[in-house]
């Protein structure tokens, strides 16, 4: 029997174990990530909003913003039974979906704020991210099979593609 897929909202984590199917919708300049430990089977997925959650005001929900809940995915993966050294990753989103004048469009890009928020991150954590799909003005869809480790991305132009394999 398939189970129905984990439907990872705005500003939401969720951790499985070995088996389910984990789903990040309508990706616009949002970032999903998923990260698993492919000894354990412990995997986890984000939502994540914003680049940098305000530093004078408490975050409620550490998956809204990419500096804290990239941390909060790591710690609920890690409580879970997974050691960080073995986490592989990828993510996907990131898109410019609203267009503005040239100047401040740079400084309004979303998207690429958040991809660069991503990539910085995971690189100062020296995490070993295995595939990105981030950029371009469509939105996406990224899943995630547990048991399989397959990572999926599907937009309204290109349909369904296969990302990378976690496993």
């Amino acid at each position: 029997m398939v189970s129905a897929p984990v439907l990872v909202g705005m500003a939401e984590i969720h951790v499985l174990r070995d088996s389910g199917l984990l789903s990040c919708l309508g990706l616009g300049s949002c970032i999903g990530i998923v990260m698993l430990d492919p000894e354990t089977g412990i995997a986890g997925m984000a939502h994540l909003m914003l680049p940098e959650s305000f530093s004078k005001k408490p975050t409620d929900k550490p998956g809204k913003f990419v500096n804290t809940g990239i941390q909060e995915l790591i710690g609920q993966l890690e409580r879970a039974g997974a050691d960080r050294h073995r986490l592989r990753v990828a993510y996907s989103g990131g898109a410019q979906v609203f267009k503005f004048g040239s100047e401040a469009g740079l400084k309004l890009d979303l998207g690429a704020r958040n991809a660069s928020a991503v990539k910085s991150l995971l690189d100062e954590l020296g995490l070993d991210t295995v595939a990105i799909d981030v950029g371009g003005h469509t939105g996406r869809t990224m899943t995630f099979t547990v048991e399989t480790g397959i990572v999926t991305v599907r937009t309204v132009t290109q349909g369904e593609s296969v990302l990378c394999q976690l496993r």
